[in-house]
């Protein structure tokens, strides 16, 4: 007799804590498992249902994906055991390639393959590079309008028409290189998985270029006229001129970071966090402008302390990033407004105010390094910079009181 079961393989745990969901397959007294290709925290598993509970924000992706698989085993159990030829190593090839998505299979398409990237980037809350997989993966897909798109047909002919396509689209140089690095990895991971022969690889042939990014930083004398400006509080624009003058007083955190910063990231007069897209950690000295700004939203929000995430969202999920980037959406809308009724003219959004923290400073005579150093960046050759010194924290943070100073007269002038 042959029991199976969908369970949590509690005994692989990976670096972000979560854990393979595979079918466990008994015979004689010995088992063996067969992976889903999804790993999930142990609290988003539940082992009576063999289901992903409602916890994971995407659970009813990954539960379709995963009742699928389990059917499919299923089906062969079944065929297998009732000729009298059940083995674990009858039921392994008699699934081919299909109970183990990274094993070797010329057949997967394109987009079954990316699919299980996705499915397994969202399985471990990594939601923004699963939408960026995502996206890239869905305009490859649509300009071949082939969901069957096999790897060998993603040649230098079919992605040097792809890149006139997304051209003749109005699609900008920077995002074509994005699309284009993001399909690249997908198909060096298919690679990997030996989906593909690295003497297909068309990459090699195929660069990926990018532009300069135009100058988005605005000057003082601007930012003046948009702190001064006169607004109801609780508005839209209200906030969204907050979030703009906060970012820019924490050296231009990132608007992701600035929806996470809780009250117990303020450690002794500092804001301390690490940044979601590099985990790398951050210590800024709360400026006047920082104090000034946060106090106006304290009690606002139980966990957070700005009001852009509600407290019952999941960190990190579907949800909360759609919450994020809606948040941007309309903080740049209302300080586009803002600049037109100030009479400026230019586009003024959230990353605005991390480059006008680094104009400040270079203005304001401070070395390429030090603003690099304050601001989390590499400057010039990194494996030089590896036998340089950090500079001293206090010397950062009289860079960016420096940085607040030189505006502060103007803003409040």
């Amino acid at each position: 007799m042959v029991y199976y079961k969908l369970t949590l393989n509690d005994k692989r745990e990976t670096k972000e804590k979560t854990y393979p969901i595979v079918v466990r397959v008994t015979f004689n007294k010995n088992n063996t498992t067969l992976t889903t290709g999804i790993r999930v925290k142990k609290e988003h598993w539940d082992s009576e249902s063999q289901l992903v509970n409602k916890s994971n924000p995407n659970f009813q992706l990954l539960n379709k994906t995963i009742s699928e698989f389990y059917l499919k085993i299923q089906k062969a159990i079944h065929q297998l055991d009732d000729i009298g030829e059940f083995s674990f190593t009858t039921l392994k090839e008699s699934l081919d390639e299909k109970a183990n998505p990274y094993k070797i299979n010329t057949n997967i398409t394109f987009n079954e393959f990316s699919t299980q990237i996705i499915n397994e980037l969202f399985a471990i809350n990594k939601v923004g590079n699963a939408l960026v997989y995502q996206t890239a993966s869905n305009r490859l897909i649509g300009f071949g309008n082939n969901r069957n798109l096999k790897f060998k047909e993603i040649d230098y002919t079919f992605l040097e028409a792809f890149q006139r396509h997304l051209i003749t689209k109005g699609v900008k140089q920077n995002s074509i290189g994005n699309y284009l690095r993001t399909i690249r990895a997908i198909y060096n991971r298919a690679i990997k998985a030996k989906i593909i022969d690295r003497s297909y690889y068309p990459f090699t042939e195929v660069p990926i270029k990018s532009e300069r990014t135009a100058k988005r930083a605005i000057l003082a004398n601007d930012l003046g006229k948009i702190y001064r400006h006169e607004l109801k509080e609780n508005t839209r624009e209200w906030h969204a001129r907050n979030y703009f003058f906060l970012s820019f007083s924490l050296i231009g955190v990132s608007f992701t970071d600035l929806a996470y910063l809780k009250p117990s990231n303020i450690i002794k007069g500092r804001i301390v966090y690490r940044r979601r897209k590099t985990r790398k950690e951050y210590s800024i000295k709360l400026t006047a402008l920082a104090h000034r700004i946060i106090n106006e939203y304290k009690g606002r929000n139980e966990k957070y302390l700005l009001p852009i995430l509600p407290v019952s969202v999941i960190e990190d999920s579907l949800i909360a990033n759609q919450r994020i980037h809606q948040w941007i959406k309309t903080t740049n809308k209302w300080m586009k407004e803002l600049a037109k009724q100030c009479e400026i003219n230019e586009t003024i959004t959230t990353y605005v105010a991390r480059h006008s923290w680094a104009t400040t400073a270079k203005r304001l005579g401070y070395s390429n390094e030090l603003i690099a150093e304050a601001m989390g960046h590499e400057y010039g050759n990194k494996i030089t910079n590896i036998y340089l010194d950090n500079f001293e924290q206090s010397v950062i943070d009289e860079l960016n009181e420096k940085v607040q100073d030189s505006i502060l007269s103007i803003l409040e002038s």
